[in-house]
């Protein structure tokens, strides 16, 4: 089939979520709350990450990619979604949807990568910490952040050459808030087989792979505390671990409780989505920044940057004495 005659829609029309019209302004104002926290908070891990030396390590590397790719997950999806609850506009051309739903499936991938690759981290950590520079070593982890884009990309690229090679007819009504790769295929008037086909065997891989990973790094971690019971070393364990256990349970969970314990059987993707592109990327920097002593201590200290340099520049003479009495 020749490339113009792929497709006989030139827009696609996003119903959006499901609710009612008096309630618009009220969900706008919610979930314009809810992304200008996550991307705040994200961003807020980002700089003190890349601001503070001491938490110039593995775990908060992979942190700092976790944290951009929350932001991007949730900006490739919300604002469209937003500006079609302000202005009334459902409507979204081909290629925009085509590109949107690429990137969400880009970043949703590379979420799953990511949290692997930190138990992997927090499992060597733990398990083996005599060796932990040696085998995380800066050369290694950008080798796994590396590859979790790369493959990433690839994953995400595939599934949109076999969706442009479909063809969509009259109806173009999407019941979703964006180009969601599953809605898309139901709106094709051409054989989807091998569309789902992939979808299944990539996807139960990736799902294998990346939850198979996670759930072996922390038996292993258990197996170990175990061997020799330790308040002591279950206390560390747990503050070390803490943080991406919560956050790997509230992302795989939300999922899981959506599916199996929903009654709204028609807009289990709607709300298992809004979960992921909303609620989880948002509640991450909470997670990290309530649980984590060391992302505390590097918030306080750039709150007292600010406040010291704002002092500075009120009242430079009381500025020396208090810097010269904090020495003393």
């Amino acid at each position: 089939m020749r490339p113009e005659n792929q497709s006989s829609v030139s827009q696609f029309l996003l119903l959006g979520l499901p609710i009612p019209p008096g309630q618009q302004g009220l969900f706008f104002t919610l979930f314009l709350g809810m992304y200008l926290t996550t991307v705040l908070g994200n961003l807020l891990i980002i700089l003190l990450i890349r601001l503070d030396s001491r938490l110039h390590t593995p775990m908060y590397f992979f942190l700092s990619h976790l944290a951009f790719s929350d932001i991007s997950l949730s900006s490739v999806t919300v604002p469209k979604m937003l500006m079609s609850m302000q202005t009334r506009q459902q409507s979204i051309p081909y290629v925009r949807c085509i590109i949107q739903s690429y990137f969400f499936m880009l970043f949703g991938t590379l979420d799953n990568f990511l949290l692997a690759v930190m138990a992997y981290d927090r499992y060597v950590a733990i398990c083996q910490p005599l060796h932990y520079t040696t085998i995380m070593r800066e050369g290694l982890c950008v080798l796994l952040v590396a590859g979790s884009w790369i493959l990433s990309c690839i994953i995400a690229l595939l599934h949109t050459l076999l969706l442009v090679r479909l063809s969509f007819c009259a109806d173009n009504a999407i019941i979703h808030y964006f180009c969601d790769l599953a809605a898309l295929l139901k709106l094709s008037c051409t054989d989807t087989f091998l569309n789902e086909l992939v979808i299944f065997i990539e996807g139960g891989m990736i799902l294998f792979f990346c939850f198979g990973v996670i759930l072996g790094s922390y038996i292993y971690i258990g197996t170990i505390l175990l061997r020799v019971p330790s308040t002591k070393r279950i206390l560390k364990a747990f503050s070390s671990c803490g943080s991406h256990l919560s956050v790997v349970s509230l992302y795989y969970g939300t999922g899981t409780g959506v599916y199996f314990f929903s009654s709204s059987w028609g807009f289990k993707d709607i709300i298992a989505s809004v979960m992921y592109t909303v609620v989880t990327p948002m509640l991450n920097p909470f997670i990290y920044s309530l649980r984590n002593r060391d992302i505390k201590q590097a918030l306080e200290m750039c709150v007292n940057r600010v406040k010291f340099s704002k002092m500075q520049s009120l009242n430079p003479l009381v500025a020396v004495r208090n810097t010269v009495r904090y020495i003393s």
